[in-house]
């Protein structure tokens, strides 16, 4: 009997330097892993405080990464990540090839799906960062006794701002970004968090006919502007997928889906049968090691760690993202050590979001590819050309004759 798994680790935005295409994104220059080992060994990661040494992720390093970047930069990472590479592990790197350089898009082309057309933007007029008609509608859908409307700024921010006047008002606060979003905060116990989440899904088919990817619930708690902070409750309500994904394929097969993260978020919860949204680092640890303990049955097994991007690349913290990487690294190990003999895992990642970079957006950058299981042909496979490889590669791992995109990596022995 087949009781083989595959296993894809998605550190989210954890790019290996620019595209091809990165000039066309503004991103020219963009290198989050290349800049966060320079930033860290140089001791002058930001303004905040220093490191006390080089970035140190010999776990990463010991199953290709400082290769993996190398040949998408065209040159070696500043400092060793002090690790040896092992012998019964592949590496190399993909392209984006979908338009959009967000997580939404970025998951979905893992999984066979790629979006040719760029998602829907609000914000980019300052006085009316909305369609009026989507806001009135969303009021009257919603009986709510208006909202506070923000044009794109960070989340945090917008907390602090607004608020105190969202607990005098009731009324939620609205905000963007640069990204392809639309983020209601609310208080989670005075608005109430399923009240939220019944807004959020109301605006979530408002918003389909603007192609916003994701409608964002952003509770917090507090009782005034220096104590407010966000909680862990946030759930993100995304666009359908527009086609057939790796995730329906392998569940009309048959086989387990297992999500952990935001992943099954971003895939409007399809093709899904467990599913658990944990954020944090060590919870979604946790619920890797569990399922892999728990799910003897072929399948996939895919996770999303998204603190790097949202607490450490957003907001352009150089320290926090690289000791997130090293918080990474050392429990990496743990699952390694849990694999089976016919698991096969992938580390990956799903765009940029260079700490040191302009701004506050995602940077167009290749992802590194990682790969260990059984029968594995070590060394360097090169460029992937498309980020779908990362799925296809699961699919025939897994047995499914997969007609999406993508190709799978040739990384099995010949012996």
């Amino acid at each position: 009997m087949n009781s083989a798994r595959a296993i894809i680790l998605v550190m989210d935005s954890v790019g290996v330097g620019q595209a091809d295409d990165a000039a066309a994104y503004g991103d020219m220059g963009a290198d989050t892993l290349g800049n966060i080992v320079e930033a860290a060994a140089n001791g002058n990661a930001d303004q905040a405080g220093v490191r006390a040494g080089p970035l140190a992720s010999p776990n990463l390093a010991s199953m290709g990464i400082e290769g993996s970047a190398r040949a998408s930069r065209g040159r070696a990472l500043a400092t060793g990540l002090g690790g040896r590479l092992e012998p019964d592990v592949a590496f190399g790197y993909a392209v984006p090839t979908s338009v959009p350089k967000g997580s939404t898009g970025g998951h979905w082309e893992i999984a066979g799906l790629r979006t040719t057309a760029d998602w829907g933007h609000f914000g980019e007029d300052p006085a009316q960062p909305y369609p009026p008609e989507l806001i009135s509608r969303l009021v009257e859908a919603c009986e709510l006794p208006g909202v506070i409307e923000v044009g794109r700024a960070s989340g945090t921010e917008v907390i602090a701002h607004h608020g105190e006047q969202h607990l005098r008002t009731g009324k939620p606060i609205v905000y963007t970004s640069t990204d392809s979003v639309f983020q209601i905060a609310a208080h989670e116990s005075v608005f109430g968090l399923e009240r939220l989440y019944t807004v959020c899904e109301a605006a979530r088919e408002l918003c389909d006919e603007h192609r916003i990817a994701r409608v964002i619930a952003r509770p917090f708690v507090g009782n005034s502007a220096d104590s407010f902070t966000r909680t862990e409750q946030r759930r993100d309500f995304s666009m359908p997928p527009h086609g057939p994904t790796l995730l329906g394929a392998l569940s009309e097969s048959g086989m387990t889906v297992t999500t952990i993260g935001k992943i099954g978020d971003l895939f409007a919860h399809r093709g899904i049968q467990h599913e658990y949204p944990v954020t944090e680092l060590d919870e979604v640890f946790d619920q890797v090691l569990e399922s892999l303990d728990e799910q003897a049955d072929p399948g996939l097994i895919f996770v999303n760690f998204c603190d790097f991007d949202s607490r450490y690349g957003h907001r352009r913290d150089v320290i926090g993202y690289a000791n997130e990487l090293e918080r990474f690294d050392n429990r990496l190990s743990e699952v390694r050590c849990a694999l089976g003999d016919e698991d096969l895992l992938i580390v990956t990642a799903d765009h940029g979001n260079d700490p040191t970079f302009g701004g506050s957006d995602h940077t167009r950058e290749n992802v590194p590819v990682l790969v260990c299981g059984p029968g594995i042909a070590s060394g360097d496979f090169g460029r992937r050309t498309s980020f779908a490889d990362i799925g296809a590669t699961a699919a025939r791992h897994l047995g499914l004759v997969w007609p999406g995109a993508g190709t799978p990596i040739q990384i099995e022995s010949d012996s």
